[in-house]
């Protein structure tokens, strides 16, 4: 019998992460110096995650489960489209100094280069140092001649929109979208099941032996998208005790329970596993008669086999709630 699942995250060293995971999320990555990312979520060859908690199935990976648990992990039509290939990756990412600036295919190149599917991702902002933001998109006007001419300069950080944010704040990021997440900036990213990334400009840096990160600016030529600011900012009405939906778009769906009282959700029809990340406070999951707790910075997930579970705050949560539409 499938229940609730939690997995041991996958902490990953970055020139510019910090001590956000450990010190606001409380998660312990050991000894490294600058955790840029903590995978809660994966099915990535050689990536997979860990089941930590849900009996039976402590240690084994969540590509082991797909292969066998199929439709009742994952939904019946996500196995039809997917496979034993899990379709999302959930990380918290912590920018202490500027990410590069990067591209991801979309669906279609993605297919035609690698036979496989691309990366659109969602941001949901956790924490923002004063006057922190993301770079979305590029501003009105810029072409590809723009642009070609801004790499050859070293100057394509000029061309970025960019967007002060906020505890709260949610943007969508499609395939071929340029983006960069600012310094400063701790969020949750819940993305299609892809690494691919092509790195186009890194701020001019190097390393301590005077060496640039590589570029990848032939191959994101044909994958970035032009014709003015891209529209990723999401508004939405945060409501007491409802869901609220956030992000709509044929990867995925993802909504926000903001809640100080019980609430009852129900998975007749949806037909997909549902992931949870508790980005404020505690919550108690109630299935099948036995509680799963969830804390800040934990992931849970739901396997489509379930049909309902209760959700008790303890005393308050915020949660997001990711399913495949």
């Amino acid at each position: 019998m499938l229940t609730p699942l939690k997995f041991h995250p996958r902490f990953f060293e970055k020139i510019w992460g910090g001590q956000k995971i450990k010190n606001l999320l409380h998660k312990d990555f050991g000894n490294l110096k600058n955790c840029g990312e903590s995978w809660e979520i994966s099915g990535l060859a050689g990536k997979s995650s860990t089941v930590a908690e849900g009996f039976p199935l402590a240690g084994n990976d969540l590509d082991e489960l797909t292969e066998v648990y199929m439709g009742d992990l994952v939904g019946d039509k996500v196995y039809d489209k997917y496979g034993n290939d899990f379709p999302l990756l959930v990380k918290f990412i912590d920018a202490q100094e500027d990410l590069s600036v990067q591209v991801h295919p979309d669906d279609a190149l993605a297919q035609r280069r690698y036979g496989t599917n691309g990366k659109t991702e969602m941001w949901y902002v956790l924490q923002a140092d004063p006057g922190a933001g993301l770079y979305v998109g590029f501003r009105d006007g810029v072409e590809k001649a723009d642009y070609l001419q801004a790499v050859a300069d070293g100057t394509v950080d000029r061309l970025l929109q960019f967007y002060p944010v906020k505890a709260g704040d949610v943007f969508l990021i499609p395939g071929g979208t340029v983006h960069a997440i600012g310094k400063g900036v701790l969020l949750s990213e819940i993305q299609q099941s892809s690494d691919c990334t092509y790195r186009i400009f890194d701020w001019n840096r190097v390393d301590a032996a005077g060496q640039s990160r590589e570029l990848h600016t032939a191959e994101a030529e044909d994958a970035l998208h032009f014709g003015g600011p891209a529209d990723c900012h999401r508004t939405y009405a945060p409501t007491l005790n409802q869901t609220v939906p956030v992000v709509r778009c044929p990867q995925f769906a993802t909504n926000l329970l903001h809640f100080t009282q019980p609430l009852e959700k129900v998975y007749a029809g949806i037909d997909s596993m549902v992931v949870y990340v508790c980005v404020e406070g505690s919550a108690c999951f109630v299935e099948e008669g036995k509680e799963y707790p969830l804390h800040t910075g934990e992931v849970l997930l739901m396997p489509a086999l379930a049909t309902e579970a209760k959700l008790l705050p303890l005393p308050e949560c915020k949660l997001l709630e990711t399913y495949l539409p």
